[in-house]
């Protein structure tokens, strides 16, 4: 249980950790500890030796031991090699070889335990079943501590990493225990040592994202891997290495060129902009622009992850008088009786869309919460369209709610984001405002904020505002019972991976593998 926690914190920065890399994981394992203790049954009839079984034992522990210095590089390596190679299911595939290579053999040997040890720990058919049952105890009792002690203790305490290291050393002593007291195998036991000792040294000098020379933090919370950059003109957090920037803050002020200077326009598209709540605070980025802009406006945050809000202080400037609690964003609607001029919903983190926080259900909690004529913004961060996306599935499952004539989409240049502005629409007199609204977007941004600058991005952002249809009767709506969220969003990742790595795959096509090396110099 252990590996296999530690799995999804290792796949998670390259991979997220949606349901579907789960289910790999979880898959995967399963399908090596059966064959484990098939194998191991087997092993253990034709010669009962224990030295064979704490032999694999130590090996086991070694290749868990190894994974914190290794892993990492097989992981890019395996996506570098599948990124030009596979078409469709990347995501699935590249988790699915990885898991393979990395967590299936030192499983698989894991699984061989139990048979052997009922082998050993069996004199008689008598007292067969309660070796049986006592074998099986005290293996679930391993897995809850292996379950408990990750999660919540020294992940959260010292990291992936260190955390494959401690139960490979407590699974290591073990055999090397019993081949120093037999005095057996002392070489072999020697070299699983080492192994250990040199993963341990040489594992904490670089981190998941060991091409990066100057992060300013690299570390991991409850809920994500963590990675502040900081650059020339802007602090950047990360939450996974391979896809994304999670918030922001420019150094200088002023707009970020990214999608939260687009999901400005909410404050100017609701009939009032004195509040405003973001679901999804992270490092409060968008936060600090509606600040900048809009001075007066009571903003309040919630954030899940108290590591973020943490870093936040330290690393971004984050206005301390903003308040944010640290909560699931749904629970904290469910629990709250305010009402806000502006919401933005900012929870869809990186390639991972928290199903709880796409459904008909949620989006009709945040309607509830808007004053008249407020404006609910999304953040969509997979741009993907046509039957079947991610973005189709959430603008038809909020055009149920909200109205499809009181909603625009605009799509952030030079990025893979789309916001999309919402004003619940009754009548034809909610018709008539959403429309009036989005027509005066500029006009009212000049008036509230007296920015120029932002007067005239604001006029760029209404060019690109784009209606959005009525859903079909056989449109994908969101429900908490079916929301197929990491389908669809692996579905947009596989285009986003197609249109960037095609040309690379049209040269490993055409030049081979030393035109792509070429290329990728």
């Amino acid at each position: 249980m252990a590996a296999e926690l530690g799995a999804s914190r290792l796949l998670a920065p390259y991979f997220s950790s949606s349901q579907i890399v789960w289910t790999i994981i979880i898959g995967t394992i399963m399908i090596a500890l059966a064959l484990g203790a098939v194998f191991g049954g087997r092993w253990a009839d034709r010669n009962p030796d224990p030295d064979r079984l704490y032999r694999r034992i130590l090996i086991a522990a070694a290749w868990i031991a190894l994974i914190p210095l290794v892993g990492k590089y097989l992981i890019i390596l395996i996506s570098g090699l599948l990124i030009v190679t596979v078409s469709t299911n990347f995501l699935v595939v590249a988790a699915f070889v990885s898991c393979m290579i990395i967590f299936v053999p030192p499983l698989f040997l894991l699984g061989t335990v139990t048979p052997g040890l009922n082998k050993f720990a069996t004199d008689s058919l008598e007292n067969n079943a309660s070796v049986v049952g006592r074998l099986s105890a005290c293996n679930t009792i391993g897995s809850i501590l292996g379950t408990f002690l990750p999660t919540f203790v020294t992940i959260p305490a010292v990291g992936t990493f260190v955390t494959f290291l401690i139960f490979a050393g407590a699974l290591m002593a073990i055999p090397v225990v019993y081949f120093v007291a037999a005095r057996t195998k002392l070489v072999a036991s020697a070299l699983g040592v080492v192994a250990f000792v040199v993963s341990a040294v040489c594992s904490p000098m670089s981190g998941f994202a060991f091409w990066e020379a100057n992060l300013a933090y690299e570390g991991e919370s409850i809920y994500n891997y963590l990675q502040v950059k900081d650059q020339k003109d802007r602090t950047i957090l990360s939450t996974n290495v391979l896809f994304g920037v999670q918030s922001v803050t420019m150094k200088s002020g002023g707009l970020t060129g990214m999608y939260y200077d687009t999901a400005l326009a909410a404050p100017a598209l609701a009939d009032h902009a004195d509040s405003a709540l973001i679901l999804g605070m992270g490092t409060g980025t968008y936060a600090r622009q509606l600040r900048r802009y809009y001075p007066d406006m009571k903003v309040t945050g919630v954030e899940i992850d108290g590591k973020i809000t943490e870093l936040a202080g330290e690393y971004f400037g984050e206005p301390a008088d903003i308040p944010v609690t640290t909560y699931d964003g749904r629970a904290w609607l469910a629990a709250s009786k305010d009402t806000y001029d502006v919401i933005m919903v900012d929870a869809y983190q990186d390639i991972t869309i928290p199903f709880q926080m796409s459904s008909a259900e949620f989006f009709r909690m945040v309607r509830a919460h808007l004053n008249p004529g407020g404006v609910m913004v999304v953040n969509m961060n997979m741009i993907s369209d046509g039957e079947g996306s991610i973005n189709e599935a959430l603008t038809d499952t909020i055009a149920s709610v909200f109205g499809a004539d009181g909603m625009r989409t605009a799509d952030v240049p030079g990025a893979t984001n789309r916001e999309l502005f919402a004003r619940a629409v009754d009548g034809d007199s909610g018709r008539e405002d959403a429309a009036a609204a989005f027509d005066a977007l500029r006009a009212t941004t000049a008036e509230r904020t007296g920015d120029t600058s932002l007067e005239r991005y604001m006029a760029d952002v209404s060019a690109r505002l784009v209606p959005v249809a009525e859903p079909g009767a056989d449109a994908t709506v969101l429900t908490d019972d079916k929301a197929p969220v990491e389908v669809l969003g692996m579905r947009a990742i596989d285009g986003l991976i197609a249109e960037q790595a095609g040309p690379y795959r049209e040269i490993l096509r055409t030049e081979g593998i030393g035109g792509l090396i070429k290329a990728v110099r």
